[in-house]
């Protein structure tokens, strides 16, 4: 690769859309551009990162058995309706017709096809078990794509799906695929931990995810002392036992003016009706959040959403808990179409599907039969006090949706809960029988009698685990590459105007080339010295070969670009010492 014709430009500033360094950086060193919003041009030098990545992760899929195949990205509507994912999915994808009026879409994931290529071709458990995957374009209609390829609406995913006849199948299917995700992040060098997920629209009996720990995640995860880790969606409450009924005090409605949030009510409560034992706080109140539910039919739904007032209402679990619905804003509108809310006061007493509201009332699981709460008496300025579940007021269910905090519990009893943020980098689920049954895949058991093939479903980020190793290996000049995944080996640079300067660095290239060494050679005639080590610096190959003002002394320079440091040897020893480097 010369620099003097290489499709490339490099930019001094940052991008003005650009929010992370490996969006910056990525645009900056010509590695992709902007085509819209979530969508990525990839550039030569780019487009050679991305091809090493899929290749860490091709030879590690087909080292763990998996098959490669390939899927079309426009898929028909059909298959989608039979699993209801035409509709689950909502906004979430993109959706046209042909010119005959034919339903697609343009695919976020594959299981659909998978399922339907293998009841095609297979109908015997002696074809089981069997893995096949893809590396390919996906496509997601993203309402914030953001930070550059980490979240876009185009995206290269490899999705795996692996084929067993019984549920022992599926968990060596699954453990394998586990293993050589945990080798694929070793070998691009991947910060990583694995952690228990939620199976969303996805469905089955195990999910977990892979993530990146990073303050720019977007996800938030716990870790325990003893090992315990999850999404903080997947997070279960330890909920306190029950408690009973007999000598708790009867409910009590009082005068707490101007009292519409938990602090200004904690406040008045301790004021002008303090306890005898010790004083009232946000957790000894119930705080009732109210949002509205849009199914994945268009339907809108009010909910209300009952948790202690010490904690605010998580919208990832919640939506999560809710799946397919998605959540959103309670508004003036749905405030007017039930005058028995007074905002500020809301309670239980208008809430349930019983009660004069109609409103669904889930509550967090801390809400047990016999714990006492304040809360809202369904009139401005007044709430009820020593309200008691499964006494005053009987809750529709229990929703986990109340925020996650850092000291909490572990579900597991493994110690108290740290948190931390992470980019999902994969996610692996074992998906069970839902999308055999619901397209009828079945194979012939050993006794000749048709079985629903059990099913796992396995993705990892393809590009969006390059953006995350540009995010971990950058300075504050530029890119830092893994060896395994920089677009070269050598970034080979002749500086000054000596003919003799430009002769030998073509040498030194041609003889790297021949020990199968990858080189960029930055060959620009015009180019001065300091430009082509800011670009050398910002492109980020990890090993640098200077040929410039030493070579009249009969020397060159060889740089580290992950350490800095930099050392003069001999031009005789320059290709030796260069595929050194390079092989260490």
């Amino acid at each position: 690769m010369r620099m003097s014709t290489l499709f490339l430009r490099t930019l001094r500033e940052d991008p003005v859309e650009a929010e992370v360094a490996s969006h910056k950086l990525l645009v900056r060193a010509g590695y992709v551009r902007r085509a819209a919003p979530g969508i990525y041009t990839w550039l030569p030098l780019g487009l050679r990162v991305l091809r090493k990545v899929e290749q860490v992760v091709r030879e590690e899929m087909d080292a763990a058995g998996a098959q490669e195949v390939h899927f079309p990205a426009l898929l028909p509507r059909e298959p989608y309706e039979a699993t209801n994912r035409w509709s689950d999915y909502g906004d979430g994808i993109f959706k046209l017709k042909d010119r005959k009026g034919a339903d697609y879409l343009l695919a976020p994931t594959h299981e659909e096809m998978f399922t339907l290529l293998v009841k095609d071709l297979y109908s015997s458990y002696k074809d089981l078990p069997l893995s096949l995957y893809q590396i390919q374009t996906k496509y997601r209609d993203e309402a914030r794509p953001r930070a550059g390829i980490i979240r876009g609406r185009e995206f290269t995913m490899k999705d795996s799906y692996s084929f067993d006849v019984d549920d022992a199948g599926l968990e060596k299917s699954y453990e394998l695929h586990r293993q050589a995700y945990i080798r694929i992040f070793q070998r691009l060098g991947l910060d990583f931990v694995v952690v228990s997920a939620m199976s969303g629209a996805m469905g089955g009996s195990r999910s977990e995810e892979f993530l990146h720990p990073t303050p720019i995640g977007e996800d938030t995860f716990v870790r325990s002392p003893g090992g315990y880790a999850a999404n903080a969606e997947a997070v279960t409450t330890l909920a306190p036992p029950a408690v009973p009924f007999d000598g708790l005090p009867a409910a009590h409605v009082e005068d707490t003016p101007d009292t519409p949030t938990i602090e200004t009510l904690v406040a008045v409560a301790n004021e002008e009706h303090p306890r005898a034992d010790r004083p009232w706080t946000a957790a000894d109140t119930l705080k009732n959040v109210l949002v509205v539910l849009r199914h994945p039919d268009g339907t809108r739904e009010p909910l209300a959403v009952g948790v202690p007032g010490d904690r605010e209402v998580d919208p990832k679990r919640l939506e999560a808990a809710l799946s397919p619905a998605e959540v959103e804003a309670f508004e003036a509108a749905d405030f007017a179409k039930h005058p028995a809310l007074v905002k500020g006061y809301i309670g239980s007493g208008v809430l349930g599907t019983e009660n004069a509201s109609g409103i669904r009332y889930l509550v967090d699981p801390r809400v047990v039969d016999g714990t006492a709460w304040i809360t809202g008496a369904d009139e401005s300025g007044k709430h009820v006090f020593d309200l008691v579940a499964g006494r005053d007021f009987t809750p529709d269910g229990f929703v986990e949706a109340a925020e996650v905090k850092a000291g909490d519990p572990a579900p597991d009893g493994s110690g108290p809960l740290e948190l931390a943020r992470g980019i999902e980098i994969a996610h692996i689920f074992a998906l069970g029988r839902r999308f055999a049954q619901a397209l009828d895949l079945k194979v012939l058991d050993e006794n000749g009698k048709q079985v629903v093939v059990t099913m796992g479903s396995y993705g990892v980020g393809v590009t969006r685990a390059l953006a995350c190793v540009a995010e971990g290996n950058h300075d504050d000049k530029g890119l830092v590459w893994p060896r395994a995944l920089a677009p070269a080996d050598v970034h080979l640079v002749a500086t000054g105007k000596d003919p003799e300067v430009f002769t030998t660095a073509e040498r030194l290239a041609g003889e790297l080339t021949a020990q199968g060494v990858e080189v960029l050679y930055d060959d620009r005639p015009k180019v001065s010295p300091g430009v082509k080590f800011k670009d050398a610096e910002l492109i980020g190959v990890p090993t640098i070969l200077v040929v410039g003002k030493g070579l009249a002394e009969g020397v060159v320079e060889l740089r580290d670009r992950r350490t800095g440091e930099a050392e003069q040897v001999p031009v005789a020893e320059a290709v030796s010492r260069a595929v050194a480097a390079v092989r260490a």
